[in-house]
C-alpha cells in the first residue's frame, strides 16, 4: 500500500479542450474524468452528461422529500386502503419504503417506465422538456448559466442523499432524529 494518489482529469488535446467548454465544467472542479472515458469514449460523452443531469434532478427531489417528510408534512389519506396504510404511517428515512405494499412499488416502476420510454425523448440528451423555467424561456448566456447551476447542485444532492442513506444505514437513525437529539452535525 503506496500513499494516496491524487486522481486528475484525462486530458488529451483537442479532446480536452472541447470537454472543458461543456455544460458542467465549471469552477473550482473542472474536468474531473477518473477513469478516462473522455478519451476512452468521447462519443458517450452527450449521453453521460444526460444521465448525470437526469440523476441529479431525481437526487434533488429525493432530497427535498427526505427534508419534508422528516419535517411530518405528509399527504392525508391512505397510501393503500385495502392494507390500511396511511401516508402518516410510513417511517421516515431509507426504511420507509418497506412499508409500501409490492402494488404500490410496482404502480412507481410502471409510471417511471412509461414516462422514460413514452413521453420523454431517450435521444434527446440537452435536459430541455419544453417546460421552460418558470414560464421563462432561456437562451444564450443566461441558459448556460441556469443549466450549470442545475448540474452542480444535483451533483450536490447526488452526494447529499447517497451520504444521508449511507449514515442512516450505519447508525439506525434519520437526519431529523439526529438534529432533534443534539448529535447533529458531528461533534456538535
Amino acid at each position: 500500500m503506496g500513499a494516496p494518489v491524487a486522481h486528475r482529469a484525462a486530458r488529451s488535446g483537442a479532446i480536452s479542450m472541447v470537454v472543458e467548454e461543456e455544460l458542467g465544467c465549471t469552477r473550482p472542479l473542472g474536468v474531473w474524468d477518473p477513469q478516462g472515458f473522455i478519451t476512452k469514449e468521447p462519443e458517450k460523452f452527450a449521453r453521460r452528461r444526460a444521465v448525470e443531469r437526469k440523476h441529479g434532478r431525481i437526487a434533488m427531489a429525493a432530497v427535498v422529500g427526505l427534508i419534508t417528510h422528516e419535517a411530518g408534512i405528509e399527504f392525508p389519506g391512505y397510501l393503500s386502503k385495502t392494507n390500511d396504510i396511511k401516508f402518516s404511517d410510513v417511517r421516515d428515512g431509507i426504511y420507509g419504503i418497506l412499508d409500501v405494499p409490492p402494488a404500490g412499488i410496482a404502480q412507481i416502476i410502471i409510471f417511471i417506465g412509461l414516462l422514460e420510454t413514452v413521453v420523454w425523448d431517450g435521444f434527446n440528451y440537452s435536459g430541455d422538456y419544453g417546460t421552460g423555467y418558470f414560464g421563462k424561456k432561456l437562451e444564450g448566456e443566461e441558459k448556460v448559466a441556469k443549466l450549470n447551476i442545475e448540474l452542480n447542485n444535483g451533483r450536490a444532492a447526488m452526494a447529499g442523499i447517497l451520504g444521508a442513506m449511507a449514515d442512516e444505514f450505519i447508525t439506525g437513525t434519520t437526519f431529523a432524529e439526529k438534529i432533534s437529539a443534539g448529535t447533529w452535525p458531528i461533534g456538535a
